[in-house]
């Protein structure tokens, strides 16, 4: 059994989910700090590109590359810290977001979706999460086509 399961068992929060909490907390305060939205923005975006460099390869040039495939496919969403990770958002809601596998100590690393991601099929059921253990070219044209339909 895993050290998560057992924490959920006990109704207790495992050290990672108390450490996301506490790195959530914190950047939501320092959101409430910012006076001006261009000053947010650039905070935003710096410690998102911060978080980015700290990540071993080759998490790291995924979450580049993710970068720029955000960019391309929504250029109006705007970087943001996500539970301490990479994420990028619209009108302050984060969309999509990114999470190391390697920072994570898991076999791979996630791009993930939010509620506020538009990704609702009609059958009631989509996916939320990918797992990410390299971006190929035609992984990249699919991540590319999912954050389109995320904010259409």
């Amino acid at each position: 059994m895993s050290p998560a399961s057992k924490a959920g068992e006990t109704g207790r929060f495992s050290a990672p989910e108390r450490a996301a909490m506490k790195q959530r907390a914190a950047e939501l305060k320092a959101d409430s700090r910012r006076a001006g939205a261009a000053e947010k923005a650039a905070a935003d975006e710096a410690a998102v590109l911060a978080k980015i460099a700290e990540m071993p390869q080759p998490d790291r040039a995924m979450a580049e590359r993710l970068r720029t495939i955000v960019a391309e496919a929504a250029p109006g969403l705007s970087p943001k810290l996500y539970y301490g990770q990479p994420g990028w958002a619209e009108a302050g809601k984060v969309v999509v977001f990114f999470r190391s596998g390697q920072m994570d100590k898991a076999r791979y690393s996630t791009l993930g979706f939010s509620v506020d991601a538009r990704l609702d099929e009609a059958s009631g059921l989509w996916p939320t999460s990918y797992a990410l253990e390299s971006l190929t070219a035609d992984g990249a044209a699919e991540v590319a086509a999912l954050i389109r339909k995320a904010v259409g």
